[in-house]
């Protein structure tokens, strides 16, 4: 049986400082191969290397991952400032478009810190460019120091609506999360639903009104020990059924 492609949205970084490379979390390709039961690709996130329409055709989902750069404020009509950190225009060249025409084509989707801002700015939404800097927020951001066990521990809780679809999957309407962010939604896309907020008001968990497929999308970090969190493990379990379900969709106008 063919499983899903699940197209994993990449990063631009530096091997040494001087040798550009693309490239992907082990703990995302982990949490889609041995959660979502499907074929992790690392989709290098550069539109000189890559086309929206090829990719959609190739791929039955897509995840759009992590990153320290930021969506570039001009994608949501806001001038640049020192506080919006660094950027990756070719990132959003690519994730922006990807976004819309899989919301508009049903096509699955799973945002995850920078993909959930992305999703939201795709959707017409607008960020804030630092939540720690706002009256009555807590500091959001990973621990500067510590293992990895420590930077993606549990940090707090995040609260869904009550009969939204988080709690549904869930089972639970209150969670505890990790947080490894700066920035945050300040105004949601028109269609973009907030269903689930921490406990300073931070929007955490969203989804596309109206969309004919999965688009749930998280602020935090489900890819952290995603087979053994109860939390992390249904979202991807979730997401890998939708991709299968796409696939099998394909395969069949196909046949």
């Amino acid at each position: 049986m063919r499983r899903a492609v699940i197209g994993i949205i990449g990063n631009s970084f530096l091997i040494n400082d001087e040798y550009p490379a693309q490239g992907a979390g082990e703990m995302n390709a982990q949490a889609v191969a041995d959660v979502a039961q499907a074929l992790p690709l690392i989709v290098p996130a550069d539109p000189e290397m890559v086309c929206i329409e090829t990719l959609m055709n190739t791929c039955d989902g897509f995840l759009f991952t992590g990153g320290r750069p930021n969506v570039h404020p001009e994608e949501y009509g806001e001038p640049p400032t020192e506080a919006h950190g660094a950027f990756d225009r070719a990132r959003d060249r690519v994730t922006l478009p990807l976004i819309r025409a899989c919301v508009a084509r049903g096509q699955p989707i799973f945002g995850i810190c920078r993909g959930f801002q992305e999703v939201n700015v795709a959707m017409g939404g607008t960020l804030y460019p630092e939540i720690r800097d706002l009256p009555g927020r807590e500091n959001h951001r990973m621990p500067p120091d510590g293992t990895l066990e420590e930077k993606f521990a549990l940090r707090h809780k995040v609260t869904f609506s009550k009969d939204g679809p988080f709690t549904k999957l869930l089972g639970e309407q209150e969670v505890l999360t990790n947080t490894l962010h700066g920035q945050g939604i300040k105004d949601p896309g028109p269609r973009v639903v907030i269903d689930g907020h921490a406990p300073d008001g931070t929007p955490e968990a969203i989804y596309i009104a109206d969309a004919p497929g999965f688009t749930l999308s998280v602020q935090w970090h489900p890819e952290w020990k995603a087979g053994q969190d109860p939390v992390s493990r249904p979202l991807f379990e979730a997401f890998g059924a939708a991709c299968h379900a796409w696939s099998g969709a394909a395969l069949s106008k196909a046949g």
